[in-house]
């Protein structure tokens, strides 16, 4: 069981702050997320907690960043542009940290690709980007007790051409 005041990742809202367990009439998690424009504090069941994960270690953000550059980017190719943004969301959602910036890493490369191609690339790319973009950045922060614009510099470090923006 997760204790007040720690951070945990939530399938749907991403990170979020333990701010108390209600008992009654259930045993309840009411969360907070972290790093959202109007957060919502909501309630989730402590007997669903399996579907909960903690937030990375510092080590383990640390090496995450310091490995960007060897991250696999991710070959999947669905037979239809909903069916492929169901499945990189899928990722996003129920994937690790790692799973969500190689996800990141993904997108970059396929936009960079196609404005080679002196093409706009499609709005569910900058999309999904954005997503992963905005959870693993709101995840690496935490873990790493730094802002979000911190995490961005740590990655340009790795990578010069990683930026907080959606290329």
């Amino acid at each position: 069981m997760y204790e007040v005041g720690e951070y945990i990742v939530h399938p749907g809202q991403g990170v979020c702050r333990v701010d108390e367990v209600v008992d009654s009439p259930q045993q309840t998690y009411m969360l907070m997320p972290v790093g959202v424009r109007h957060p919502i504090r909501i309630s989730f069941p402590v007997s669903s907690e399996s579907r909960l994960r903690p937030v990375v270690s510092s080590e383990e953000a640390q090496a995450l960043i310091n490995d960007y550059a060897d991250l696999r980017i991710i070959e999947y190719q669905g037979r239809a542009g909903a069916l492929e943004e169901e499945f990189f969301r899928g990722e996003i959602k129920n994937g690790t940290c790692r799973d969500t910036v190689a996800v990141v890493k993904t997108f970059r490369e396929r936009i960079a690709e196609v404005r080679a191609r002196n093409k706009k690339p499609p709005v569910a790319y900058e999309r999904i980007l954005k997503q992963a973009r905005d959870r693993s950045l709101a995840e690496l922060s935490v873990a790493l007790d730094m802002s979000p614009e911190d995490v961005v510099a740590l990655f340009q470090q790795q990578d010069p051409t990683f930026s907080a923006e959606n290329n």
